[in-house]
């Protein structure tokens, strides 16, 4: 089918929600050890409580992200997905603004906590947007224009960090770091205004000619017929006379869904992939590269993370969620092994590491993000947007969001602590856990390419 300017436009715009997202929660990967130099010796922290605190500042973000994706939904719900997302432009830009201003570990943490509630928000609103304007045959490789938005911001992220270590700041380096990010949260918040409402919110008002227009204009399926039968499938899927929109989110019609959302957010950081984003720099001077060469390589994982989304995304419509989710599972399993592996094996008593381990870790971690690229970083936002109602989508996502968060932050917190403890056991950890996704995804996860949200409902039960 020929995509209108429209939803495109539409589409691109929603999605740079999530390339702030990237960006925000990776480039504190630049500056954490020099945070970890200037606040744990001026607080006379031990090594342990250092650690310990150090790895919190680095969760303040994920901390905040699990507060904006549960606050979001009702917001969302009543204001429209697009008038949510002004709001989260203006959090992204305090963050930014507010974070490189900071004038103790307590203000960063707030700011960082700041620019979180938008990420949180962001991971919610964003993907349930674009699904909402998006005709089924086009709407995974559309949502997934948010996931390759999200590696874009990455890569951006290390490449700024990698440019401003360049310019040789010194102790303000940090502070640049995290202020470049005011430009794109402002492109953000101008380019909202050039965007329209989602056509099944508008429904939900009762905004039937306002919901039809925005139809005429995104265009539907070939297969729903009409634009007027589209709008009347719309209003079967809401229900309003028969469901409330404030009806229990937890109960028995829609357990199937929730245990979905549940089980695709906790598997995407059992994975360990935050770790790896965040601390990459770290890892690969655990593994015995320099400094500068860390910060090189951290740039080669966004590059490939790039890389590869692009692959997910031409992949999702044609191969499916399943396929994309059982060749990363197997993926993440053997790379993720692989990096254990050298830890254990390569890695001498003083912590110095052989030429092939670090070999070995460098290529393991890159092809540990492109597995995650193809599979679960494509895959994730598109499936919760899809498997809940219509009149649910908004306290699904942030339910999956929500989840995917806690996740993460308990990852991002803990990773420090563990593997300077543990070394390689953190990463044989994880690889234990991509086994317990494999069954999962072969045994319970359903397939949903190019099925219409409506008949999807359908497919799960739910009336």
């Amino acid at each position: 089918m020929q995509l209108s300017r429209t939803l495109v436009t539409s589409a691109i715009v929603a999605a740079l929600g999530g390339l702030l997202f990237g960006f925000d929660t990776v480039v504190i990967s630049g500056a954490e050890q020099q945070l970890e130099e200037l606040f744990a010796p001026a607080a006379n922290l031990s090594a342990w409580w250092g650690k310990f605190w150090h790895g919190f500042l680095m969760a303040s973000a994920l901390i905040g992200t699990v507060v904006g994706s549960v606050l979001v939904a009702k917001p969302s719900d009543r204001l429209g997905r697009r008038g949510v997302m002004f709001y989260l432009a203006l959090l992204f830009f305090v963050s930014a603004l507010g974070s490189a201003l900071a004038w103790d570990w307590y203000s960063l943490v707030f700011f960082r906590f700041i620019g979180g509630l938008g990420v949180g928000g962001a991971s919610v609103v964003s993907p349930m947007y674009i699904a909402e304007i998006s005709p089924a045959a086009m709407r995974g490789r559309l949502v997934a224009v948010t996931q390759f938005n999200i590696v874009l911001g990455i890569l951006l992220a290390y490449l700024s960090n990698l440019a401003i270590a360049s310019l040789d700041f010194g102790a303000t380096e940090w502070r640049w770091m995290f202020g470049v990010e005011c430009a794109p949260a402002a492109a953000y918040f101008l380019l909202l205004f050039s965007t329209p409402r989602s056509p099944r919110w508008l429904v939900a008002k009762g905004r039937d000619e306002e919901a039809r227009s925005v139809l005429e204009q995104v265009g539907i399926d070939q297969s729903a017929g009409t634009v007027d039968d589209e709008l009347a499938e719309i209003k079967k899927s809401i229900d309003l006379e028969h469901h409330n929109l404030e009806e229990p989110f937890f109960q028995a019609k829609y357990f199937k869904p929730i245990l979905l959302a549940f089980a695709i957010a906790a598997f995407n950081q059992l994975s360990g992939i935050n770790a790896v984003l965040y601390y990459s720099r770290r890892i690969f001077e655990y593994a015995g590269f320099g400094e500068s060469a860390g910060l090189m390589n951290s740039v080669g994982l966004g590059v490939v993370n790039l890389v590869f989304t692009i692959v997910g995304m031409a992949l999702i419509d044609r191969a499916g969620r399943r396929k994309l989710l059982i060749v990363g599972s197997i993926g993440y399993i053997v790379t993720l092994g692989a990096t254990a592996w050298a830890f254990y094996t390569q890695r001498a008593a003083d912590g110095s590491f052989t030429g092939l381990g670090s070999q070995v870790v460098l290529v393991s971690l890159l092809a540990f993000i492109a597995s995650h690229a193809v599979g679960q970083g494509a895959v994730i936002w598109v499936f919760i947007g899809e498997i809940f109602p219509n009149r649910l989508r908004g306290r699904g996502q942030a339910f999956g969001s929500f989840t995917h968060w806690i996740f993460a932050a308990a990852i991002s917190q803990t990773f420090p602590l563990i593997a300077d403890v543990a070394g390689g056991a953190v990463f044989a950890f994880y690889a234990v856990c991509m086994v317990g996704q494999l069954i999962w995804v072969l045994t319970a996860m359903p397939e949903t390419k190019g099925v219409p949200l409506e008949k999807i409902q359908e497919q799960m039960g739910i009336e």
